[in-house]
């Protein structure tokens, strides 16, 4: 694989780092800017609220430009973003970081897997994108844990300064090894992402992807405080028990992508939301004993991010029967979706932990994965009657 790939997966690596390290930092971000732990969670919520944003929308408004040209535009944008965020005085400051390096993360994905692919022979394109998308895997095993323990040793500021120096040196490996002549895609029109949200079946995965993904982060966005003031644990821990959360997330990535492929999408998804709402359900009851909250934990890992797999797998299979010409905007907008779920997620989970504390999270998060479950076993029936009536209209 040439070293340009690598380029590709430290970007990936550090974006990784950036979104999800603020869920073990936000108490002390709180405490530090004066702000209240909801307001905190809004961080969470504005950046995944930019790459929402970000990955349809501008990557359909850059399509055109040098892929090169805009990788390093991206990346320059992105460690702007961070050492913002390291020297942010405020609030209102770190607020307006964290959707700057949303929206840069939103197009990175969307064009990193053509980059990546531009790499290598046709062959080997799938073990290429598979190399870069690594690095975001890697950044919740190890990056966000040791960015929190980092964070929490010597301030949160010093987190975003790290990002930003690896970013900084995936920008310099990008100009120098990433050509500057890879084959340009056709730009996704806006007008091409419209068509595929007047898909029904589309729309109805699209609702699945952002409340089975938005109900996790309901409770996930507020672990690091309900580990703190529910399970007891002191700050340094935090970082330790997000390194056993992001192992049980690679786990899951890989469990969840074989069920997909050996059960089906809609059969797999329903065993892995029903896991989920009843892991989050455990978790309201083991939060207070620390051994069995951290083992909780660990199960709730595998199955939050088990369900990645086979909802891009079954938006990919619908978008080839719904929507054959635009493909590649389904799958782009099915992240958009996961976004989004985090975005409301977040949110959501802010409002009851102001209203009704941190311990009714993980309850609404479960509820909120059940009605995922329900409109999964929808989406099958709807499969399943699209099936009889084309072997109906084939007999006849």
């Amino acid at each position: 694989m040439p070293i340009a790939l690598f380029a590709l997966t430290l970007s990936a690596f550090a974006i990784g780092t950036t979104e999800f390290v603020i869920v073990g930092l936000l108490p002390t971000m709180a405490l530090d800017l004066n702000v209240s732990l909801p307001s905190a969670g809004l961080l969470v919520s504005l950046y995944a609220l930019g790459v929402a944003i970000g990955a349809p929308v501008l990557t359909a408004l850059t399509g055109k430009w040098n892929r090169k040209h805009l990788l390093l535009a991206l990346m320059s944008l992105f460690v702007v973003g961070n050492l913002c965020a390291w020297l942010a005085p405020d609030y209102n400051t770190l607020v307006v970081a964290r959707i700057i390096t949303g929206l840069t993360h939103g197009v990175f994905f969307s064009i990193g897997s053509t980059i990546a692919t531009g790499l290598v022979a046709k062959e080997k394109a799938a073990s290429a994108i598979a190399i870069m998308f690594t690095g975001l895997t890697v950044a919740l095993v190890t990056g966000v844990p040791l960015g929190t323990y980092i964070g929490q040793l010597f301030g949160w500021q010093t987190t975003f300064l790290i990002v930003a120096f690896l970013g900084f040196i995936a920008l310099v490996g990008s100009f120098l090894w990433i050509p500057s002549n890879l084959k340009q895609s056709p730009s996704a029109k806006i007008s091409a992402q419209l068509k595929v949200l007047t898909q029904p079946r589309l729309l109805l995965v699209y609702a699945i992807t952002a409340l089975g993904y938005g109900g996790t982060f309901t409770a996930f966005t507020f672990l690091a405080p309900i580990l703190q003031q529910i399970s007891g644990f002191n700050a340094s821990t935090v970082g330790l028990i997000m390194l056993v959360y992001g192992v049980s997330v690679a786990f899951g990535n890989i469990w969840g992508g074989k069920m997909a492929d050996n059960m089906g999408p809609v059969k797999a998804l329903t065993l892995i939301f029903t896991g989920l709402a009843l892991v989050l359900v455990l978790f309201y009851f083991t939060a207070p004993h620390p051994i069995a909250a951290v083992a909780t934990i660990l199960i709730w890992g595998a199955f939050a991010f088990g369900n990645v797999p086979g909802l891009q797998v079954y938006v990919v299979k619908l978008a080839e029967k719904y929507a054959p010409d635009a493909v590649d905007v389904a799958s782009g907008l099915n992240i958009a979706a996961f976004n989004i779920g985090i975005a409301l997620g977040s949110w959501g989970g802010g409002i009851i932990v102001a209203d009704s504390g941190l311990m009714n999270t993980p309850l609404v998060g479960a509820g909120i994965v059940i009605v995922a479950l329900v409109l999964t076993r929808l989406s099958g029936y709807l499969d399943k009657k699209s099936t009889n009536l084309s072997q109906c209209a084939n007999s006849l």
